[in-house]
């Protein structure tokens, strides 16, 4: 949904006003201003910035596996919101010209904040998969595997976000890095997000 409606909103520039209001989209205009001093932000210190993105982003990520509860279908939602107001923002501001500070400021924190969204949700999903697909054990037994299992992931999820939240306060806000020094560092990242869970997936393996 994220890269359909990004594609949507350039094509029918208007379709923006039917998931925002004007003041969330004025918001976000003057948030990426090319003019702006910091990216991402109206005001606040780095440290402020800081503490509002580590509750922000949990609290998704908490919403995101708790509404796996609902036999996965919350989780779903969850995503399938949070695509459609990121690739809707992302194409209106690419439409107007801010495109490239949004990017700039985006693409830091991506790998890990993005990254941690999806295993939340994975999480998220096989909490409902035990509800509806418990086996020979009762549906509480299998939901507390579940819920054991979702909690692990969410303790991984959670040190994602705090590294996420850390590079969105003190590197991506800051307009004066261009364009390639943003996404050579993003290059760099994402390469270790991979490897991170490239490793953690093998150590899973060899345990078994």
């Amino acid at each position: 949904p994220t890269v359909a409606c990004f594609v949507l909103v350039q094509l029918y520039p208007d379709l923006i006003h039917q998931l925002m209001d004007n003041r969330q989209i004025a918001e976000m205009e003057r948030m990426y201003d090319p003019a702006a001093e910091r990216l991402g932000r109206d005001s606040g210190t780095d440290w402020m910035m800081f503490g509002h993105y580590i509750m922000n982003n949990i609290s998704i990520a908490l919403r995101t596996f708790a509404s796996g509860l609902l036999a996965g279908l919350g989780t779903l939602l969850v995503l399938l919101f949070n695509g459609v107001i990121f690739g809707s923002v992302a194409g209106h501001l690419q439409h107007i010209g801010h495109g490239d500070p949004f990017w700039r400021f985006v693409v830091g924190h991506a790998a890990f904040e993005l990254t941690a969204i999806v295993i939340a949700g994975g999480a998220g999903l096989q909490l409902g998969m035990k509800l509806l697909a418990p086996g020979r054990r009762s549906r509480l037994d299998a939901l507390v595997e579940g819920g054991r299992i979702g909690a692990r992931l969410c303790l991984g999820v959670a040190f994602m976000l705090l590294v996420a939240a850390f590079i969105e306060a003190f590197w991506s806000s800051i307009a004066e890095v261009p364009a390639w020094g943003k996404f050579s560092v993003a290059g760099v990242l994402w390469a270790g997000v991979l490897l991170w869970l490239w490793r953690g997936g093998r150590g899973g393996g060899d345990a078994d």
